[in-house]
């Protein structure tokens, strides 16, 4: 990756620093930070789950964000150009991400669509006297949210026939996608401006919230339900793998989004530190959601104990839509001024999704843009076009069940992070990742370390890789069955989504054959005129990682369940995993050694290292298949006191600690950065 890589004419740019980071923040903040981190935090270990949480938002978030960022930036591209220009044969990973962003948009602006009828049942309600249409106490209460949503709102029937469009949801559908199309239809220019309304109105609302769920009597119960930490779930990989996979999702990271803001950059801006930043307004914002959540949940539960018929935080704390659409507005319903409060409440979560819709709409556009030369605006009408008749399907009667099956498996273990991976992977052994370390450092206010380079290459991909196996074999030993149930019946929701699952990198690598735009020259390839280094060093690593890659595929040609256990009691595989190791350490050794200017590795020190990686990850997955198979969950209820204990207080302060902390070091060293005018783009300087 060389200077020849660089976009050859004038890009359009943001007009400001800050309206990129909010841009950013606004895509990575959407409306999962209101219901599934809360949720997530709640289930599984309260305070403890927060020490897995902010070492992954460290560990793999932050670095994750810098890679996008500085590819996007250097390249000046859209997610497949962007891949293209590092290799031509790579341009396939940038449309994977595509193509799953715009999975994504199809269904997406559907629980937005959601949002705006329930905010016109809010205003409505402020108009009616403040009755909202699914008001009711205690239990009744609860079953009212439930039937309304449900029943009334969905007609919601469980399997898998379609049934008939709600036409109650189609007007919601077309005011969302049209919204849409408004924020983004004059290019990034203009996002830059709408941002400064739409990110920081949710979180005055968010603050408006947590205010009043703070000052509502019994809020306590519900923030002992939420921050006070259950020691024993860390001892729980699923504890471990929620926390990983919940940074990975909400950062935006992988289907090209990050990539694509980074791309409309000008020269001179920052990037790691603009990463930072937006990495701990996402966490920030979850976290003080999950404040709002639960304290308004205490409320609610402490109202119907002293009107005799009690209802507890854990009886409405479900995961999903059900928190966003069922507890958190019979929650609402049980406070004076109700109607208002549902107001802000929905009109913050519109907020919130508009600017994750709209983002990931961009990066398809851009996309397609920059491989067909197509002016925006005709691509944008047909793809929002195109983006609606599909969202027609999740309207259905039976979509919400189809809905949660194909965000499971776009938006999920199997989607993303295993995108993620093979990015890392082919950033990391396929090019010379040290050209996007210095040029991250030559535009940031401050630099990273060669521990960045095997974070990526290394750390993160084995990471990443265990998730993904982990979540394939419990797939496959599934009791209850997966594709199929024991007496023979195919599930069909699943079936369709792996259907789905296969067919996004076809179509990945389909596009990528496309021929692009001619008014762009090819990147020319100076690498091939390179001298080759390395090859016995290269050999020898490769054939490590080869013996090691068959002896676990001869472990699992009989089942994973067996493989597991061979695994975790024989010493045999222990020591093969060492091949593994010792692949990874000397392929990367060769990479560091023979890479020059005037010369390249051995590819096959290359292909080594990543497979390598993978005959670690599948190790280490087989590994905790094994070890959870054997572990007793403690089932019991969790204990609940009406105030906090002095372990949760001091959880809330290492936790606004490094919120403020780290927010307030990031702005010191842009100061400190434009002090030495350093030629950093600042907040409000617009370039060229």
């Amino acid at each position: 990756m060389g200077s020849e890589f660089l976009l050859e004419e004038q890009r359009e740019s943001w007009g400001s620093r800050g309206g990129f980071i909010l841009a950013a923040v606004g895509s990575a903040v959407g409306l999962g930070n209101l219901w599934s981190f809360p949720y997530k935090l709640y289930s599984h270990g309260g305070g403890a789950f927060l020490i897995p949480y902010i070492a992954a938002l460290i560990v793999i978030g932050i670095p994750l964000l810098i890679l996008e960022f500085s590819i996007g930036h250097y390249t000046q591209r859209a997610a497949p150009n962007a891949f293209k220009r590092g290799h031509k044969r790579f341009e396939f990973v940038g449309w994977w991400g595509i193509i799953l962003g715009f999975a994504i948009i199809t269904y997406y602006p559907v629980i937005l669509a959601y949002c705006f009828s329930f905010l016109w049942y809010s205003i409505l309600g402020i108009f009616n006297g403040g009755e909202l249409p699914w008001a009711g106490e205690g239990i009744e209460g609860v079953a009212n949210a439930k039937k309304f949503f449900f029943d009334d709102y969905l007609g919601y029937q469980e399997g898998p026939a379609l049934g008939s469009v709600r036409m109650n949801l189609v007007w919601p559908l077309i005011i969302t996608w049209v919204a849409m199309y408004f924020c983004i239809f004059r290019g990034v220019k203009q996002v830059g401006k709408i941002v400064w309304l739409t990110v920081p109105l949710p979180w005055l609302m968010l603050l408006v919230l947590t205010v009043r769920g703070l000052t509502l009597e019994g809020s306590m119960q519900g923030l002992v339900y939420y921050l006070d930490p259950v020691w024993s779930e860390l001892a729980k990989p699923s504890t471990w793998r929620y926390a990983f996979g919940q940074v990975f999702f909400s950062l935006s990271l992988a289907f090209g989004v990050m990539l694509t803001y980074a791309s409309f950059l000008h020269r001179k801006s920052d990037i790691n530190n603009n990463a930072m930043i937006i990495g701990l307004a996402d966490f920030g914002t979850s976290f003080i959601a999950g404040l709002a959540v639960f304290a308004t949940l205490g409320g609610m539960a402490y109202v119907t104990q002293q009107s005799g018929n009690p209802v507890s935080v854990a009886d409405v704390a479900t995961k999903g839509p059900s928190l966003a659409f069922v507890a958190f507005p019979y929650a609402l319903a049980q406070l004076p001024y109700s109607a208002y409060f549902s107001f802000i409440f929905f009109f913050a979560l519109v907020t919130l999704g508009i600017d994750s819709a709209f983002s990931i709409t961009e990066s398809v556009l851009a996309s397609i843009v920059d491989k067909s030369g197509w002016r925006r605006s005709i691509v944008l009408p047909l793809l929002s076009l195109v983006g609606f008749l599909i969202g027609l399907v999740f309207i259905t009667e039976g979509g919400l069940g189809w809905l949660d099956t194909i965000d499971g498996f776009v938006n999920g273990t199997r989607g993303i992070v295993f995108l993620g991976l093979l990015e890392c992977v082919v950033v990391g052994w396929l090019w010379r990742i040290e050209t996007l370390r210095r040029h991250a450092n030559s535009n940031s206010d401050w630099k990273l370390g060669k521990w960045w380079e095997y974070l990526i290459r290394i750390f993160i991909p084995i990471v990443l890789g265990v998730l993904f196996f982990w979540q394939l074999f419990d797939d496959i030993g599934n009791e209850s069955g997966f594709l199929r149930k024991p007496d023979g019946e195919w599930i069909v929701t699943n079936c369709v989504g792996v259907g789905v699952w296969v067919l996004v990198p076809v179509l990945a690598v389909v596009l990528s054959l496309v021929r692009g735009r001619r008014d762009i020259a090819e990147p020319s390839r100076p690498e091939l005129e390179l001298e080759i280094k390395g090859r016995r060093g290269g050999l020898w690593a490769f054939g490590f990682a080869l013996v090691s890659a068959v002896l676990l595929l001869a472990a699992l040609s009989r089942s994973v369940s067996v493989a597991a256990g061979e695994v975790v009691s024989n010493p045999l595989y222990w020591l093969m995993v060492v091949g593994g190791v010792v692949a990874v350490v000397l392929g990367n050794y060769v990479l560091e050694k023979t890479t020059t200017p005037s010369s390249q590795s051995s590819w096959l020190a290359r292909w080594a290292g990543l497979l390598g990686i993978m005959d670690i990850s599948v190790f280490v997955a087989l590994v905790l298949v094994g070890f959870t198979a054997g572990l007793e969950i403690d089932e019991s209820p969790k204990v609940i006191s009406d105030k906090l204990g002095g372990v949760s207080y001091i959880i809330l302060a290492v936790v606004f600690l490094i919120l403020i902390g780290g927010l307030g070091w990031c702005f010191y060293r842009a100061l400190a950065a434009a002090g030495k005018d350093s030629g950093i783009q600042h907040v409000d300087e617009v370039g060229d």
